[in-house]
């Protein structure tokens, strides 16, 4: 990449309204489409024992209709209009999102308003979602193959109940919920100044404006909710654990670490470690265990990002017959060269390079830029946070990411998870 070279900031307005609802407009117009992102400051993390799976229950619970819009009524309204949607949940929060025709703002704008004022919450559309959860956990957890590894892993790495359960959460806890605890949890958490809306896409400012005031403006504010301790002592909670896993054709393996929080200089060294080693058919084990030795099925490794203390995987499917433990040696010994040499200069164009391909493809899409821009507001307070993530890890050195893997990867401190297949 050429020293030289730099990306021009992304045009971003930021402000509040009376309410307390953060509102970041990015007006774009090379495309005709406008992305809406709202998140919502309420993840897993926010749940305590007893009351877990809350945060992804809503996910469901807020397509179930509101004052004005009929039970899955979003759906159809956005599907009508030529536009897409979704919604996720994640230890950090909860996210709503749909791209529309540039002329469909404010269709797009008012759905998001009408729910986050006026949510359906019903005994019927509780005990219907109850079931789609745990419908969705026996489809995405329990009955495939190796579907629960990273729920346990996480149970290993962290220790602080707020880190280490699954954002699914527990079908008991789901049971015992009544309709006062979910208008609570709504209460609490839907409104808007627990909020971020952010618009990316060819849109006139003003109108924009005078749109998100006249739908959003009158929602009440809340109290804010009650703060959340994500502290965790340096050591993981579990080094070891073997897991009878009844559907997996093969064993496996998930090696976990605890790394420092996103977007410190030390986090941001890590994630570029991470991509060294496992990201894409150039990295360093891909080379090693898939096109070399030909001994894994399938190679996998991720940094999950959080604004407490994160994690960073790798794991593997190693094919038939072959040894477990030599895979493994091999991985940590290229986390052993990479804490005592650190990368190669032609290593470190490379990541120049994905850097910033990853970046001008992000910045090619309005929902990506609207998401992007949310996550910085919600999490740091700060949309132009964008604007300068490039930079920030273009300027992690060599000898940083040399030795954030010395200090966090080429450690006992790590958790190790055995998956092997049941009789």
């Amino acid at each position: 990449m050429s020293e030289s070279f730099s990306l021009s900031p992304l045009e971003i307005e930021e402000y509040r309204l009376g309410n307390g609802l953060r509102v970041t407009l990015n007006p774009d117009p090379a495309v005709p489409v406008v992305a809406i992102a709202v998140y919502y400051d309420v993840g897993s993390r926010n749940e305590r024992p007893g009351r877990t799976g809350f945060a992804h229950l809503f996910e469901h619970m807020m397509f179930q209709g509101s004052q004005n819009v009929p039970k899955a009524g979003h759906f159809q309204y956005i599907m009508k209009a030529g536009g897409t949607m979704n919604g996720t949940t994640s230890s950090e929060r909860t996210n709503y999102y749909e791209t529309l025709p540039a002329n469909q703002l404010p269709l797009g704008l008012w759905l998001e308003a009408d729910r986050m004022r006026s949510l359906a919450v019903t005994q019927e559309n509780l005990d219907n979602q109850r079931e789609a959860v745990k419908e969705e956990k026996r489809l995405r957890y329990d009955n495939q193959p190796y579907g629960q590894i990273f729920d346990i892993i996480n149970q290993m790495i962290y220790r602080n109940f707020a880190n280490a359960h699954s954002t699914i959460g527990s079908m008991d806890d789901l049971d015992a919920a009544t309709v006062e605890d979910v208008r609570e949890f709504f209460r609490l958490y839907y409104a808007p100044n627990n909020a971020v809306l952010s618009i990316s896409g060819a849109f006139d400012s003003i109108t924009a404006k005078e749109l998100v005031n006249r739908f959003f403006g009158d929602i009440s504010s809340q109290a804010a909710p009650p703060p959340v301790d994500v502290s965790e002592p340096p050591e993981v909670a579990e080094n070891y654990k073997k897991y009878e896993d009844n559907l997996a054709p093969f064993p496996a393996f998930l090696i976990g670490w605890k790394i420092p929080p996103r977007r410190t200089r030390k986090f941001y060294a890590l994630y570029l470690a991470g991509k060294l080693l496992y990201d894409g058919e150039s990295s360093r084990l891909y080379q090693k265990l898939v096109k070399g030795d030909e001994s894994v099925i399938q190679l996998f490794g991720f940094t999950d990002e959080r604004r407490g203390p994160s994690s960073i995987f790798v794991g593997a499917i190693p094919k038939p017959e072959k040894d477990l433990s030599q895979i493994r040696e091999t991985i940590m010994k290229e986390i052993a060269d990479l804490a005592g040499r650190g990368p190669s200069p032609e290593e470190m164009q490379k990541l120049h390079n994905q850097l910033l391909n990853d970046t001008v493809r992000m910045r090619q899409s309005s929902m990506n830029r609207a998401q992007a821009i949310a996550e910085f507001t919600l999490y740091d307070g700060d949309p132009t946070g964008v604007n300068r993530e490039l930079e920030e890890l273009l300027a992690i050195t060599p000898d940083e990411i040399r030795s954030a893997v010395a200090e966090y990867l080429e450690t006992e401190n790590r958790a190790l998870l055995d998956v092997v297949p049941g009789k």
